[in-house]
């Protein structure tokens, strides 16, 4: 029979034991990543007399802690959901200061240079009128800079914080196959080491923090930590490290690599799909390279448009010259991959600046020719050396030849808004005078009156200017309100007759001139349009400035048809997409930024909630409860009191038996 002494010493140990871990939970109960820990007790086997089995007192079998395996992995998968949503949200908004709203916006900078040129129309030769519009030019200019050199900020800002979370990934990698290594070492023992258990925990918690998991256990009570869909990142005792290095295409952009030996495997945002090293590559990849071509579409075809204006105008030069470059407006790039088979480089020129795009394009080489993709989502479409796509023409030189598979990413405008500056030094150099004047004849009986009149493009130099001067005469009006006319140029004949018109002439811009009217001419009414002999007091070209607040002349697009190819009408006219003004532009491109913060501050409160929800899931299972603890502090505490009374009692007993056998 067992004695009363062996039975007291067990139950002391145990509630000793079970006092111990209660203290040891009080004690953690704010340590991060702690887990609940309780003694587990069972009854000793029974000892056989011929009296029947007694009782051996109470075993302490083991300690284990509070764990719930799957809200454990729900808790770090939200977790990592939350990380990612709320990087992004953060480095949206930042980017949605970089075009800001009212007098600080380049929306607002655009309209008041070419308000300026107003005054200028007014004042054709008032020098102070002609260095207001330099000085907005220099301004909007300086705001373009300024816009582009946020985002590139953003640029060096997101590639050091990959730098950082992968240095960061891999050290809590490596403890996590160190703490791999002593749990399988403390196998054999056949209790679970709880505290390096919950260490591994609450490091893969804060891995998550930076890159979606899964973890898979192993037989040896390792845990193996895989990401991007089964990339093996800890195996055992054995970390996988991550790398940063440059993008295939961009040496100013980062990638991510997974080291695996020699070998080298990319790990895209799209794989890795959660935490802050994903969203980090997301903003990269997709919001920064998006706002920097929306800037540069602005830039690219403002300055080009303006340069373009200027060059069809007369400046204050003596002798009188077709206006230079206001603007310095960057070449389209072209950016090759570092494994192109060879080093042939295409060229890329603007050949329509209101035909740009806010996109970037994918070029690549195959056997059948050469093809084009708009990303991020276009259909790839076949092209000829020097076809214009989208208003850029590209071209391959002859040497060195290009090669199936040489594959390149074009920037049409990704670099114009870094790259804009003031090229116009003197106020005469802005060409404010149109190369004709329109007068109405002295006999008109009509309420015909010249409102303007400027060069539209090149065909006016190449062969219109050549037939000054011109005779414009009206004829009898049609059942629409249109009026015929006939245009001459002296001993030449006529050259254009019998064209229907409104109140613009000439209906299109083969003649590279527009003529804008008011009033209604009578028959044998006559305008004639002469080179302009005094620029000091001409402000066509002006007017032409004035014009292009409203004019629609951004983002043009020539439509497709569904099998790629480019959609023209019945009479072989391109069918156009219409543009937008300059405001309308601007505005678009404030909306989309601003929708995708709204979106990304929307997810990173919902995702934020979840994951909170998700931790207090876990917590109620493997956090400590001090109230609880109290109580389960007095019960042990009382057991603990009552064993040593069995003690004491038979200490009692053995003592009065030595005394009577004495």
């Amino acid at each position: 029979m067992p004695s009363l002494l062996t039975l007291g010493a067990r139950a002391m140990f145990a509630n000793q034991a079970a006092l111990q871990t209660v203290g040891n939970n009080i004690a953690n109960a704010n340590t991060p990543g702690y887990s609940r820990q309780a003694v587990v007790l069972t009854t000793s086997p029974g000892q056989y007399t011929g009296a029947g089995f007694f009782g051996r007192g109470v075993d302490v079998q083991t300690v284990e802690r509070a764990h719930d395996q799957f809200l454990t992995r729900q808790a770090a998968t939200t977790k990592s959901t939350a990380a990612g949503d709320a990087t992004r949200a953060e480095l949206l908004t930042r980017l949605g200061k970089v075009m800001p709203l009212g007098s600080e916006g380049l929306g607002y900078a655009a309209s008041q240079f070419l308000n300026a040129m107003q005054d200028v129309a007014s004042r054709p030769a008032d020098p102070s009128a002609r260095q207001v519009v330099l000085s907005r030019a220099n301004d909007l200019a300086a705001r373009f800079r300024d816009a582009g050199g946020q985002v590139e900020a953003m640029q060096s800002g997101i590639t050091g914080d990959l730098r950082n979370g992968v240095q960061r990934v891999n050290d809590l990698a490596a403890q996590i196959a160190g703490i791999n290594d002593q749990v399988a070492a403390n196998r054999g023992s056949g209790h679970a080491p709880n505290d390096l258990l919950d260490q591994r925990d609450q490091l893969i918690s804060q891995l998550s923090e930076f890159v979606s998991v899964t973890t898979v256990p192993a037989d040896d009570g390792s845990l193996g930590v895989f990401i991007g869909g089964g990339q093996r990142l800890v195996l055992g005792n054995t970390a996988t490290t991550l790398q940063v290095t440059s993008d295939p295409y961009d040496p100013t952009r980062a990638a991510l690599t997974m080291r695996e030996g020699d070998l080298r495997r990319p790990m895209d945002e799209s794989i890795l799909t959660g935490g802050t090293l994903a969203a980090l590559l997301g903003v990269q990849n997709r919001d920064l390279v998006d706002a920097r071509n929306m800037l540069g579409q602005l830039a690219a075809a403002i300055g080009t448009l303006v340069n373009e204006q200027n060059a069809l105008g007369l400046d204050l030069s003596s002798p009188p010259g077709l206006g230079g470059d206001i603007f310095k407006v960057a070449q389209p790039r072209v950016l090759p991959a570092t494994a192109n088979p060879s080093a042939a480089l295409p060229q890329v020129a603007i050949a329509d600046a209101s035909q740009l795009q806010a996109s970037s394009y994918l070029l690549k080489v195959t056997a059948a020719g050469y093809e084009i993709t708009q990303l991020p989502d276009g259909q790839p479409l076949p092209f000829a050396d020097g076809d214009v796509v989208d208003g850029m023409r590209i071209s391959f030189p002859g040497s060195p030849a290009p090669q199936d598979g040489d594959s390149f990413i074009v920037e049409p405008v990704g670099a114009a808004a870094n790259g804009m500056k003031v090229l116009l030094e003197s106020p005469n150099g802005i060409a404010a005078a149109s190369p004709m004047t329109a007068t109405t004849g002295v006999a008109n009986t009509g309420t015909l009156e010249v409102q303007r009149v400027y060069a539209v493009n090149g065909n006016f130099a190449a062969g219109t200017a050549a037939q000054l001067p011109l005779t414009l005469t009206f004829g009898a009006a049609n059942a629409d309100g249109s009026v015929n006319y006939s245009l001459s140029n002296g001993g030449s004949g006529v050259w254009r007759a019998s064209q229907p018109i409104g109140n613009d002439l000439p209906p299109g811009t083969d003649l590279g001139f527009q003529l804008h009217t008011s009033g209604v001419p009578r028959p044998g009414d006559t305008v004639t349009l002469d080179p302009t002999t005094y620029t000091d007091t001409n402000n066509g070209n002006a007017k032409a400035f004035l014009d292009l607040q409203t004019r629609a002349f951004i983002g043009r697009q020539q439509q497709r048809n569904t099998d790629g190819s480019l959609k023209v009408d019945g009479a072989g006219n391109p069918v156009m997409k219409p543009g937008a003004t300059v405001t309308d532009a601007y505005a678009a491109h404030l909306s989309d930024i601003g929708a995708r913060t709204q979106s990304a501050s929307y997810l990173s409160s919902i995702s934020a909630g979840v994951a909170d929800e998700a931790e207090q899931a876990r917590s109620s299972i493997a956090g400590v409860n001090l109230d609880e603890e109290a109580a389960r502090l007095m019960q042990f505490q009382q057991g603990y009191q009552a064993a040593a009374r069995v003690l004491q009692t038979a200490q009692s007993l053995f003592d009065e038996l030595l005394h009577l056998a004495g």
